[in-house]
């Protein structure tokens, strides 16, 4: 499971770990989380139109300040992912380059775009797994 920080230093210095992490998802992420996001330059407005939430849907959210617990869960997961790419690449370039790129052991799709499912996180959580240990896919 990524630690707190890999999601701190993407979603910002707000993100607590545990127990704390759970209840904010279900209390809903405040709108500034996608900011960071977007703003660090991990997503681009597209991919996050794709993988987390719609750009329709953002702006209605922009109005409370916070995302639903649904929607937060998701760019969660997604973080995690993204965070998790770069600690195995170690390198953010790399891992930017990776996550774009189809590939074989994912049936041809890129890693990015099947994070918008949790059985597609879960496939590329896997993939990473079995690259760090060195059980090229």
């Amino acid at each position: 499971m990524m630690q707190p920080a890999g999601l701190k230093n993407i979603l910002g210095d707000q993100v607590p770990g545990g127990l704390d992490l759970v209840r904010l998802i279900r209390d809903g992420l405040p709108i500034d989380a996608i900011d960071h996001v977007m703003d660090g330059g991990w997503l681009s407005a597209v991919e996050l139109d794709r993988i987390v939430l719609p750009r329709r849907t953002l702006s209605n959210r922009r109005k409370t300040g916070r995302l639903t617990a649904e929607q937060s869960d998701r760019l969660v997961r997604v973080v995690r992912l993204l965070a998790l790419t770069a600690e195995t690449f170690g390198d953010r370039e790399k891992a930017a380059r990776w996550l774009r790129r189809p590939t074989s052991a994912l049936g041809g799709e890129p890693p990015l775009h099947l994070l918008d499912t949790d059985e597609g996180a879960r496939a590329v959580e896997n993939l990473l797994g079995r690259i760090t240990h060195g059980i090229a896919a």
